[in-house]
């Protein structure tokens, strides 16, 4: 997709703008994005893009503290040298060590922003059999937890089974 603003460039921020059911679509590049910074803005609500980021970080827009501590402020890449709060106003990594340095602080953005923090994409029909069988093992054994909670042995000792049986089939493969 092409940037809507230069036409030139590929477009790298999709914005969705959506007011009372009217659904509106924007799509930049980088540099008319930055250009436009405030022109993103909503004059009813003041939005931008920079408080979307941090409404997303639990950071307040003009560099305050909302639910985050200095500490966190102070945390900064080993490698890169990129600081959490620096990591908060760009919204993008310096280096792929970051992300194992502030790995901490993403599961929670993750989970807000995506609902969870682990991929529930599609699978692969021919090589995704063995990925299948361990997500259907993985929802057995909350499953299991869940009637253990709740004493339903007997409905646990037969979900046990088919976990076995389904690991079982895992390692013969």
């Amino acid at each position: 997709m092409v940037c809507q603003e230069c036409v030139k460039r590929p477009a790298t921020l999709h914005f969705i703008k959506n007011v009372n059911g009217e659904k509106t679509e924007f799509h930049f590049c980088e540099s008319c994005a930055r250009e436009k910074g405030e022109g993103l803005s909503s004059p009813v609500n003041g939005f931008s893009i920079h408080s979307l980021l941090s409404g997303l970080l639990d950071l307040e827009p003009h560099g305050g503290v909302g639910g985050l501590s200095a500490k966190p402020q102070a945390l900064r890449c080993d490698n890169c040298g990129l600081t959490y709060g620096q990591f908060s106003k760009m919204g993008r990594f310096g280096c792929s060590n970051c992300y194992a340095q502030f790995g901490d602080k993403l599961d929670p953005i993750l989970k807000r922003v995506h609902g969870n923090t682990v991929h529930i994409g599609k699978i692969p029909k021919r090589s995704g059999g063995q990925i299948q069988l361990k997500r259907e093992i993985e929802q057995l054994r909350h499953e299991l937890h869940d009637l253990i909670s709740r004493e339903e042995f007997e409905n646990a000792a037969n979900i046990r089974d088919r976990i076995r049986e389904l690991e079982r089939s895992v390692a013969d493969t």
